[in-house]
């Protein structure tokens, strides 16, 4: 297994290595590799199946499609007899029906933020892509929160944040009308997290807030928290924090939701097919 480092804040590049068939000692190795490098790997040159993805994604953990489900809007856009994979597409069928979600996750956002327990790693492996754009961006909200000032941190500290779906379904311009389940407004969608957590395996510090879920800060009058959220959101997307990832076909990126956030780039009009299986992770914790 080769490695490369690709930026300051975050990401390693992995080759040599072919995930569904890797060994324990191989897949331990990787993942240390993964967390010394910020929650963020790119293994190129895979192929996988829907099955073989699962099968190394539950590698991982647990797996929302199995152990817990996606909030009810995303259902559609579930591979038929593989309920952990998320098809992440402008592609449509023959008969004109969606092969996937067009232009998802437009918008910073960490992944199912907004429940008891949401995403650990989310998996994305890429089968088509565009000749030109259809980046994604990643921002290490481990390095946002350690170039902060020891005051800043203190008072962040002891803060609680409100994650809540229905932010990004009437705020992101990325859901219309027709895209919405109502159900998923019934309170399942909807958490208290804390704006500082521990990361579980490597210790560190990081924030756990995004533009996309993140609602308000517990506790605050709406424009304290409106005012504290917007600066934080501006300090984690300074270019020092971001990798900026541009796609090739065979690509797994591997993210950890509990250190970056994430933004897909929608300035592409070419086909664009991906498969998206999520871990779950543990309740954050400070």
């Amino acid at each position: 297994m080769r490695t490369r480092k690709l930026s300051p804040a975050l990401g390693i590049e992995l080759t040599g290595i072919d995930v569904a068939r890797c060994s324990d000692d191989q897949f331990t190795a990787l993942r240390q590799q993964w967390n010394d490098a910020g929650g963020l790997a790119v293994i190129r040159n895979q192929q996988l199946t829907p099955q073989s993805q699962t099968d190394f994604s539950r590698r991982f953990g647990p797996l929302f499609g199995e152990d817990d489900q996606f909030q009810d809007t995303v259902l559609p856009y579930l591979m038929p007899g593989y309920p952990t994979i998320y098809r992440v597409s402008n592609k449509k069928s023959s008969d004109g029906n969606a092969l996937g979600r067009a232009r998802a996750g437009s918008y910073w956002h960490s992944d199912v933020s907004f429940r008891e327990r949401p995403a650990m790693a989310s998996l994305l492996y890429a089968i088509e892509i565009p000749g030109v754009g259809g980046d994604t961006q990643f921002a290490s909200q481990t390095a946002a929160y350690n170039a902060l000032s020891p005051a800043m941190q203190k008072m962040l500290a002891p803060l609680n944040t409100v994650h809540d779906f229905r932010v990004a379904a009437s705020t992101s311009g990325s859901y219309s009308a027709a895209d919405i389940n109502t159900s998923d407004f019934d309170g399942t969608n909807s958490c208290l997290h804390p704006l500082v957590i521990t990361h579980p395996e490597t210790g560190q510090p990081a924030l756990f807030i995004n533009p996309g879920f993140t609602s308000h800060i517990d506790g605050f009058e709406a424009a304290e928290s409106t005012a504290l959220l917007n600066f934080l959101y501006a300090h984690t997307q300074q270019p020092e924090f971001i990798y900026r990832h541009v796609w090739r076909p065979g690509d797994l990126v591997i993210w950890d939701n509990r250190s970056t956030m994430h933004l897909a780039i929608q300035d592409y009009n070419e086909d664009r097919y991906l498969h998206r299986s999520t871990v779950i992770a543990d309740r954050p914790s400070r």
